[in-house]
Order: structure tokens, then C-alpha cells, then sequence
């Protein structure tokens, strides 16, 4: 069984755009950084579209009454990505660095 189900995280007291992961029980992954602390219960309300074993029920924005536990593992920064811009023949250049702030999050179970 899977879901794809959004999940939107907050950075710096803003809510960002949700993204959408494809998700199966006992699956980790890294989602944006959540509010929740390590090791507390999450629960993902849009479901988007549920697959069990051939069959699918695709939602119309969402699945109703569909529901994705997860458990925040731990809070983490990601790899750090260089930034280098550049304009040729006028002297300027400029290098920056960015680390996402990322959660770490195992899927526990998912309802319809």
C-alpha cells in the first residue's frame, strides 16, 4: 500500500508550499523542517491518492478520511549547495551558501 500525500513544512516561522512524496509504510524521508519535536507523532490529513495492490482512490483535491502517521526522527540541515554568480567582463562576481533545515521522518502507517 501507498499514498502520495502532501506535506508542507514551516522554516523560520513562514508556511512554505507543501510538496508531494510518494510514501509507503516503514519508509523514511527528509521533508522540510516540521514544528513537531524529535521523536513526537505527526499526522498528514492530504492524502491525495491511496494505492492498494491494483486498485487506487484518487482524491478530488484529497482522499476523505484518509490519514498518514508518521514519527519525526530527528531535526537535521541538508548538504550545503554553492551559490556563485557571475557577470563576464564587468569585474562582479559573488559566492553564497545555503544548508536547508530538513526533518527526518519514518512513515508509520496509513488509513484510508
Amino acid at each position: 500500500m501507498y499514498a502520495i500525500v502532501e506535506i508542507a513544512g514551516q522554516q523560520f516561522k513562514v508556511e512554505i508550499a507543501g510538496q508531494q512524496f510518494k510514501v509507503e509504510k516503514g519508509q523514511q524521508i527528509f521533508v522540510n523542517r516540521l514544528h513537531e519535536e524529535e521523536g513526537s507523532k505527526v499526522s498528514f490529513d492530504k492524502v491525495l491518492l491511496i494505492g492498494n495492490e491494483g486498485s487506487t482512490k484518487v482524491g478530488a483535491p484529497t482522499v476523505a478520511g484518509a490519514n498518514v502517521e508518521a514519527t519525526v526522527l530527528q531535526h537535521l540541515k541538508g548538504n550545503k549547495i554553492i551559490v556563485f554568480k557571475k557577470k563576464r567582463r564587468k569585474g562582479y562576481q559573488t559566492s553564497n551558501g545555503h544548508r536547508q533545515y530538513l526533518s527526518k521522518i519514518q512513515i508509520e502507517s496509513i488509513t484510508e
